[in-house]
């Protein structure tokens, strides 16, 4: 799991179990993005017609990420998502949005490295892994 580790200890989870839990969810919304029709190109349309495009579009572009509520993530997601993710990751449904707001916006940021969505809007794990290096060096600075 030396991905979603990376991810969650850049991300300064505090405790062992709040990593896991974070971890977990991780793995799961990854999952969850991959099954979508359009995979990432399809969540961003989901953002965009909740009125969110310049939020994802900030993840997806080069610039600081704006960030993101867990109400918002509730509202764009849907409430079975969120539900079908926390139930995948072992994780309470009201716990998941909170840690979705806080981690998918680093997610799609290192998932869209040349500021695109790439080609078949599927999260790749082994080429994310690469990418946190980055992510890890700035959180410990």
């Amino acid at each position: 799991m030396g991905l979603l580790d990376s991810l969650t200890s850049a991300l300064g989870s505090g405790d062992a179990t709040q990593g896991s839990a974070h971890a977990s969810v991780l793995a799961a919304a990854m999952e969850y993005v991959n099954q979508q029709p359009g995979g990432l190109g399809g969540v961003v349309q989901s953002f965009e017609q909740n009125g969110l495009g310049g939020v994802i579009g900030s993840w997806i572009g080069n610039g600081e990420n704006q960030p993101i509520s867990s109400d918002q993530i509730e509202s764009t997601l849907g409430s079975d998502a969120v539900s079908a993710i926390a139930q995948k990751a072992g994780v309470p449904a009201d716990q998941v949005s909170g840690i979705l707001s806080q981690v998918l916006p680093h997610l799609v940021d290192k998932a869209t490295p040349n500021g695109e969505v790439p080609q078949g809007g599927g999260f790749d794990a082994s080429s994310l892994l690469g990418a946190l290096g980055g992510l890890l060096g700035k959180r410990e600075g």
